[in-house]
């Protein structure tokens, strides 16, 4: 059978049943298309144990993989032959005696509660145009560090799904195509309170919640990634959108925050995923000490 159109119904089925999402499924096609290519197979047949650990040994040494790069590939490879095998394209598991590197486990780097402050001030007080712009990079910033939503989310939101008078934010289809619900904190909604009077004043009506300076549109992941990069160099703070949401968690456990409501409003499905910001944030642990009963000897 043609790997190529068995990948066609395989995507299909990902998007249509299994509910996954666009990124993944153009993350399977992309992969398992060059998996193909590399191994210089396309009929399904020819797929065996000793071809898949031959295409990892040219991905660790000629391409130079990283080892999270070899578990994306093996991720989308056991989703792949999985469907395969579940629908008897293939006789067996080839994936089960592939030995893959071992991924570095660093910590969340998130910013510093001082460097957080000044990147929220300088953004404030950055020089621009028009003070719609202002108030709405004020807004996307302050999204990122007091609710920790991930880029996607934010681009995603609605006008609908904020709600500044009760406080909660409505995430629509987060990560794992879940729902959830963040609390607002009081400087968020001040935040936002501003952003949305200039929205109106603008005479924005489209649906997405956070739109472009100079169309009646949402707000696009290009624009979103050009005036990061003006501000990294404006501040001279390096970050990501991803440490932003660290931030946001640290912060939060540093403040008293408990690790399951944490875990809730980060969108995790375990929350395992979640406790590895308690070895991230030594002002939270430091707090725990503090409370050996052995100190007051």
């Amino acid at each position: 059978m043609n790997i190529t159109l068995l990948l066609e119904d395989f995507c299909h089925h990902a998007y249509y049943m299994k509910g996954q999402s666009p990124k993944t499924t153009k993350r399977y096609k992309e992969q398992i298309t060059y998996f193909s290519k590399a191994s210089k197979i396309d009929r399904i047949e020819q797929i065996d144990t000793d071809l898949i650990r031959s295409f990892f040994l040219f991905g660790r040494v000629e391409k130079k993989w990283k080892a999270t790069t070899c578990h994306t590939y093996y991720m989308s490879l056991r989703s792949f032959l999985s469907w395969c095998l579940e629908n008897k394209y293939i006789a067996q598991d080839y994936l089960q005696n592939i030995e893959l590197p071992p991924i570095k486990k660093s910590l969340p780097k998130g910013l510093k509660k001082q460097e957080a402050l000044r990147l929220l001030e300088i953004i404030y007080n950055y020089s621009y145009t028009q003070d719609f712009v202002r108030y709405r990079n004020h807004a996307i910033f302050s999204m990122f560090l007091f609710a920790g939503l991930r880029k996607n989310e934010l681009l995603n939101l609605k006008l609908t799904d904020v709600d500044v008078d009760n406080l909660t934010i409505f995430v629509r289809l987060g990560k794992g195509a879940k729902d959830r619900i963040i609390p607002m904190s009081f400087t968020l909604a001040q935040s936002l309170k501003r952003y949305l009077e200039k929205r109106k004043k603008q005479g924005r009506t489209c649906p997405e919640f956070f739109v472009c300076s100079n169309r009646d549109r949402g707000f696009s992941e290009h624009g979103l990634k050009s005036f990061l990069d003006d501000f990294r160099k404006a501040t001279n703070i390096h970050f990501t959108i991803h440490q932003l949401r660290h931030t946001f968690a640290t912060l939060m456990l540093e403040g008293g925050c408990d690790i399951y409501s944490l875990s809730g409003m980060l969108g995790h499905s375990d929350i395992k995923t979640t406790t590895i910001y308690l070895s991230a944030t030594p002002e939270h642990l430091r707090c725990q000490m503090a409370k050996h009963p052995l100190n007051r000897f």
